[in-house]
């Protein structure tokens, strides 16, 4: 993947990406997806093209954000982004997600915030700006901790209140103006369960445009008493659970699903 913005037309191979909502314009055929090309346009694909957003490429292709509700074939239909969590091929579902991201933050940066002068877009970089009082906005990526609390065999799961996702996942948070990540560890920790951590240690991080998030994956063991006193305005559950006793996950695309699965089968949190 190549995400290094370009100011580039695009040829009638390239893919062009809508978004409604949370509904985005493509085919789902056998649990494979794709994507209309400009030369599915059905009518105003000069104008159409000439008005897209180059987004990036993956190895050749190319994808591109149009302005519009494109006129495509009946192949192509709405659906909730929430298919890019188990659709094929998953590089393309990652396109997805991601072409999801900048569509937000392309939508909601229209006008200055400071001025409320119409933004214009930069032939230069991924970049919008003001030329009335020289605003100038990037996308953003706002940093979140996932943690993977452990105390000795056990790991700690925990399931979210009131949000259509039931499974376990792990703690995790956004990191506050003037705090470290360290001590969003601590302070996630102790909000959601009531219970104090030490020797955090970093495991790696996933993009996650579902949300406009960098995650950032820690393993940090319990520091004292094991007794949870649960938030249940952000958790509907949370428990100690040995790697025997683990839930089974049939989820491979999220970091928290991957770090559930390094510490079912590890006998140590990575170094």
């Amino acid at each position: 993947m190549n995400n290094a913005y370009q100011n580039e037309y695009p040829g009638e191979s390239s893919y062009l990406l809508w978004f409604e909502g949370r509904s985005c314009l493509l085919s789902h055929t056998e649990g494979k997806i794709s994507f209309p090309t400009f030369q599915d346009l059905k009518k105003d694909r000069e104008r159409i093209s000439g008005e897209a957003i180059y987004l990036f490429s993956i190895d050749n292709e190319k994808y591109f954000l149009v302005r519009e509700a494109p006129e495509v074939g009946e192949e192509f239909a709405w659906q909730d982004i929430q298919l890019f969590r188990t659709a094929l091929p998953q590089y393309r579902a990652y396109a997805g997600v991601t072409a999801f991201s900048l569509f937000n933050w392309y939508g909601s940066h229209q006008f200055c915030g400071r001025c409320g002068q119409r933004m214009k877009h930069s032939d230069k970089e991924r970049m919008v700006y003001c030329e009335h009082c020289k605003q100038v906005e990037y996308p953003k990526i706002s940093p979140a901790v996932i943690v993977g609390v452990t105390n000795g065999e056990k790991l700690l799961m925990s399931k979210y209140a009131n949000r259509d996702y039931t499974r376990y996942s792990l703690l995790a948070g956004f990191a506050e103006i003037g705090e470290t990540i360290e001590e969003t560890i601590r302070r996630e920790v102790m909000e959601e369960v009531g219970l104090k951590v030490k020797n955090p240690t970093y495991y790696k991080s996933q993009p996650w445009g579902f949300s406009d998030t960098l995650l950032l994956g820690f393993f940090a063991e319990l520091d004292g008493d094991d007794t949870i006193t649960l938030d249940e305005e952000e958790l509907a559950v949370a428990e100690w659970f040995t790697r025997e006793n683990i839930p089974a996950n049939d989820s491979n695309i999220s970091l928290t699903s991957e770090m559930i699965d390094y510490f079912r089968n590890n006998d140590i949190p990575p170094a």
